[in-house]
C-alpha cells in the first residue's frame, strides 16, 4: 500500500514593478503576473515571463482595476460587461509576452480589489469566469474559500484553485483582515512559514483574537510587494518540504 503524495501550490503576485521578483519567483510553483492596469508596463511583463520560464514556474495573469495610484486594492464602480472587457484586454496584453516567449499561461488570479469585489457580486463573478473561459477554457483561476467566484467556475466547469496566504492574518470569520487593521500584514518569515504549513497539513489558522479558524486551500499566496516576499518565500517552500510535501503547480503538466 503507497501513501498518496502530497501536493500544494506555492503563488506568488508579481510584475508589479516594486518587488524583487528575481529573488521571490525561484521560489514559487505558480507566478501571477501584473497586466499593466494596477502595475506594470510591457518590459517589466516580458522579464517577467522570461524569469518564469527559466526557473519553471507556471505563468498566470493578474488583472486588476485601472487604479495605479491606488495600487488596484480601492474598489471601483465597474459593471460586469466593463469587468469582462477590462479582464480580456489584460490577458491579451501578457497572452503576446508569453507565446513570444514559448510560453502558455495556466491560470488567472485576480488582484486586490476586483478579488473582493467579484467574491462578492454574483454578476461580476459570472462575467468574469464567462470571460476567462471564452479566452480559454483550459485555464484556471485562483478565488477565494466558499465564495461566488468558486461557485460560478464549478457552475461553468472552469478549473479553479482555492487560494489561502501565507502573509496575511485572518479574522474569526476565517476572512482576510482588512490591510489598514493592525497586526494584518505577516512581515516575519517564520511566522508567515508556520502558518503556511498549518493551512496545508490543517486547513486552519491562528485568527487575530488567538483563537483559530478553517481555512482550507490548493494554493497558498505570497504578495510580491511585501519588502520581505524573498524571505518569506523560502521560508515557506523549507518549512512544506520538510514536512514531506511537493510543491507544484495545480494547472501546468508535472
Amino acid at each position: 500500500m503507497t501513501t498518496r503524495e502530497r501536493t500544494i501550490d506555492l503563488n506568488g503576485d508579481v510584475g508589479e514593478g516594486i518587488g524583487r521578483d528575481r529573488e521571490l519567483i525561484p521560489f514559487l510553483s505558480s507566478a501571477n503576473i501584473a497586466c499593466g492596469f494596477h502595475a506594470g508596463d510591457p518590459r517589466t511583463m516580458r522579464e517577467t515571463v522570461e524569469l518564469c520560464m527559466e526557473h519553471g514556474v507556471a505563468i498566470g495573469a493578474h488583472p486588476g482595476l485601472p487604479d495605479r495610484a491606488g495600487f488596484g486594492r480601492r474598489a471601483m464602480a465597474i459593471s460586469p460587461r466593463e469587468a469582462a472587457d477590462d479582464l480580456l484586454y489584460q490577458l491579451g496584453s501578457l497572452y503576446a509576452f508569453v507565446r513570444a516567449a514559448g510560453g502558455r499561461i495556466r491560470h488567472v488570479k485576480l488582484h486586490g480589489a476586483l478579488y473582493h469585489m467579484a467574491d462578492r457580486s454574483e454578476e461580476l463573478a459570472d462575467a468574469i469566469v464567462g470571460a476567462v473561459r471564452r479566452f480559454d477554457p483550459s485555464l484556471g483561476l485562483f478565488v477565494p474559500p466558499g465564495g461566488l467566484l468558486a461557485r460560478s467556475a464549478e457552475a461553468a466547469g472552469l478549473g479553479y484553485a482555492v487560494e489561502a496566504f501565507a502573509d496575511r492574518r485572518y479574522g474569526a470569520d476565517g476572512r482576510l483582515l482588512p490591510r489598514g487593521a493592525d497586526g494584518a500584514v505577516l512581515e516575519r518569515p517564520e511566522e508567515a512559514a508556520e502558518q503556511a504549513l498549518a493551512i496545508a497539513a490543517c486547513g486552519v489558522v491562528r485568527t487575530a483574537d488567538g483563537g483559530t479558524a478553517e481555512v482550507r486551500a490548493g494554493t497558498i499566496c505570497i504578495h510580491g510587494d511585501s519588502p520581505r516576499a524573498p524571505e518569506i518565500a523560502a521560508a515557506v517552500r523549507r518549512a512544506l518540504e520538510r514536512e514531506g510535501w511537493r510543491i507544484v503547480s495545480p494547472f501546468a503538466p508535472n
